[in-house]
């Protein structure tokens, strides 16, 4: 995916970072993430729901907030309330851009900030909040212990997640006021509410009470054993692909009519993981998932390349097979086809050590047909078109874009 760099002024004029992520093709909506307390913009799980989004056509902004990450501004001196002027801010960077945000993402503190901006923020057609707090000031047990210095001297510094923090009087009393009942109530968008039962940090009741606030449509998934930093790539992925799969429904996005020189659309494939081989596979509205086996450094998440390969001829053969019996009437009740596939030494004297591919299918067809209709549907399986195209030489015509 294509990644812009752009800052915009924050709440107090700071220069705050972010990265807009870009679709490989056409742009058909824009989102807007909020990272949790005290992380950034390039968290694991804000990485990969960016991915995830931008391969359906789905623009992605993330970015710092003030005094975090690569952005300006001293962190001391800010609060629940900066934080949500900050989203607002980012918003109307993207609406200067014609891109105003229709969805929303927040990540624990994120998420509370996402749910008190959102009703400020126009063009927002849905909200997702993951491991959100029902009440903002329930981050301030991460640094309990703090709180009587940070209320006599106005500022302390903690220690959160192993990095030392300046924490100001103004930010504890703040995100103590802060209540979002009647900003969930008053929404006016749909809301997909993402946790984790054993959430350690903010735990799922206040998941409960913010679906509970919150008016229809709305939808609650678990996120099992996740953390509530969503460390773990499959974690991620599957938050990612639950966000992906919700979002179109209220986002109701319209893919462009395609050029009449690609009347099959394109097959659009775009790595997700660069430290493995985990890819987005998007052609239109249809997505799915390319990887390794692990013993080859992959996930296993998804069909391999050849599997993709043997998928198309199985797929093929079997719509085949029952587009012919259902033009001549005949009594299939049922179709399905086993492909393998190998590498084998070619019979060829003048290629000797040559492999070539091998792929062998095993139809199974039901129904009540005689001899001669099974002989003549096996017959019918190799007029499959991929089937025709894996056994003649193709041409690939390669070019940088």
């Amino acid at each position: 995916m294509p990644t812009e760099k752009l800052t915009f002024s924050g709440h107090a004029g700071d220069t705050l970072a972010a990265r807009l992520d870009l679709p490989n093709g056409p742009h058909l909506a824009t989102a807007l993430f909020a990272h949790c307390f005290t992380c950034s913009k390039d968290i694991t799980a804000a990485r990969r729901i960016a991915a995830r989004l931008s391969s359906m056509g789905i623009a992605v902004l993330r970015f710092d907030f003030t005094g975090l990450g690569h952005s300006e501004g001293e962190f001391e001196n800010t609060n629940f309330t900066s934080n949500v002027d900050d989203l607002i801010a980012a918003s109307e960077a993207l609406r200067a851009r014609g891109m105003a945000p229709t969805l929303i993402i927040g990540h624990s503190l994120g998420g509370a900030a996402v749910l008190k901006a959102a009703p400020m923020i126009e063009s927002v057609k849905a909200v997702v909040t993951i491991g959100a707090p029902f009440d903002p000031g329930h981050v301030t047990h991460n640094f309990s212990d703090a709180i009587p210095q940070i209320v006599d001297q106005g500022v302390a510094e903690v220690s959160l997640g192993g990095r030392p923090f300046r924490i100001g009087k103004s930010f504890v009393e703040d995100v103590s006021r802060a209540n979002l009942k009647s900003s969930i109530a008053k929404l006016g968008a749909a809301l997909l509410v993402l946790h984790a039962p054993r959430d350690a940090t903010v735990g799922v009741e206040n998941a409960s009470e913010i679906f509970l606030a919150a008016k229809h449509p709305k939808s609650f998934v678990t996120l099992d054993d996740a953390d509530h930093l969503i460390t773990r790539p499959a974690d991620a992925e599957y938050s990612a692909d639950v966000i992906a799969a919700w979002s179109k429904r209220y986002l109701k996005l319209e893919q462009p009519k395609k050029p009449a020189q690609a009347p099959e659309g394109v097959m659009r494939v775009t790595e997700a993981d660069a430290n493995g081989f985990l890819q987005d596979v998007q052609s239109g509205p249809h997505h799915v998932l390319a990887d390794e086996p692990a013993k080859f450094g992959g996930t296993n998440k998804g069909l391999t390349p050849y599997g993709f390969v043997s998928a198309g001829l199985g797929a093929c053969t079997s719509m085949t097979i029952r587009m012919y019996a259902r033009r001549k009437g005949w009594p299939l009740t049922g179709v399905s086809v086993d492909v393998l596939h190998a590498k084998e030494h070619a019979v060829d004297a003048e290629k000797p050590g040559e492999k070539v591919d091998h792929f062998e299918r095993v139809i199974h067809l039901s129904g009540d047909l005689d001899d001669a209709q099974r002989a003549r549907l096996l017959e019918i399986a190799d007029k499959c078109p991929v089937h025709r195209t894996l056994e003649r030489a193709s041409t690939i015509k390669t070019v940088l874009a």
